[in-house]
């Protein structure tokens, strides 16, 4: 580092876990270029005065994850059709001084999905569980593929019906109970988890039965960490073709730093380092 690095970093709450400085140092490496990336911990009551930082000490870019997807959006000065459709936003850019907010959640989860499990999304029936942040930014994305009919679960389920009614009625999205959840589940084409559960440290909870799902239909869990959730491991043992979180985590900061740097992100290379740190 020198005066002339270019600062980035991400903000979460926790954050202690993230692969994201190792995955976009890498990249900057990689491509030459003089950035430094961070991590921060920054509890929901520090979020203003973190993006007053950014501005301040004129970070180029910054990542948001977990509590802060959708509060941040008050802080910036513009949010992205995508991102604003989707209500979340992960990607900060600072185009002189003006906060730019992007949803690259959504794209990169989209991008993963088709390439590694499923390539053709249109027609199918989606189930999503979960109404956080993160089911936010894969629905718009996923409802620009097509499908039949999306269909979100939540515990809390007044979240669920909010969410979806969130969306226009042409991306064909709606709430259902969490009592229905496993006769939605039988009949599903692809079913995401978007929640928490069975992330590190809690590695043995499993969202709902897997089960519940029909054989031969994907399942798809947002955690990287562990690369294979118990939920996925207990899918595939029942016939399902699996589909992991590192492929979105790796396209979601490809896209990020391709918003900030203007260049082609090196993915294989920050493919690489992210599984060089779970030692694989």
């Amino acid at each position: 580092m020198d005066s002339h690095t270019v600062l980035f970093g991400v903000i979460g709450d926790p954050i202690r876990h993230s692969k994201s400085p190792i995955m976009l140092n890498r990249a900057f490496r990689e491509k030459g270029i003089n950035g430094a990336y961070a991590a921060f911990h920054v509890t929901p009551d520090k979020l203003e005065q973190a993006i007053a930082g950014v501005r301040g000490l004129g970070f180029r870019g910054l990542n948001v994850t977990i509590p802060h997807k959708v509060e941040v959006m008050a802080y910036l000065d513009e949010v992205s059709e995508g991102a604003r459709a989707a209500g979340a936003v992960n990607t900060i850019v600072n185009d002189g001084g003006r906060l730019i907010g992007y949803n690259t959640d959504g794209i990169g989860y989209v991008r993963s999905l088709k390439e590694e499990a499923e390539p053709n999304l249109s027609g199918k029936t989606i189930v999503v569980l979960g109404a956080g942040g993160a089911a936010r930014g894969i629905l718009w994305a996923l409802a620009q593929e097509r499908p039949a009919a999306i269909l979100i679960a939540n515990r809390t389920e007044t979240k669920a019906a909010e969410l979806a009614a969130s969306f226009s009625s042409d991306y064909r999205i709606s709430a259902i109970p969490w009592s229905s959840l496993r006769e939605a589940c039988s009949s599903a084409d692809v079913v995401i988890n978007t929640t928490s559960v069975g992330m590190s440290p809690n590695i043995g909870e499993l969202p709902f039965d897997p089960s519940w799902l029909k054989a031969g239909s994907v399942a798809s869990d947002l955690i990287y960490n562990p690369l294979k959730t118990a939920f996925l491991e207990q899918a595939e043992q029942l016939g399902c073709r699996v589909h992991g979180g590192l492929g979105m985590f790796i396209y979601q900061g490809a896209y990020a730093f391709e918003y900030w740097t203007g260049e082609s992100a090196p993915v294989e290379a920050m493919r690489s380092v992210v599984l060089e740190s779970f030692g694989k």
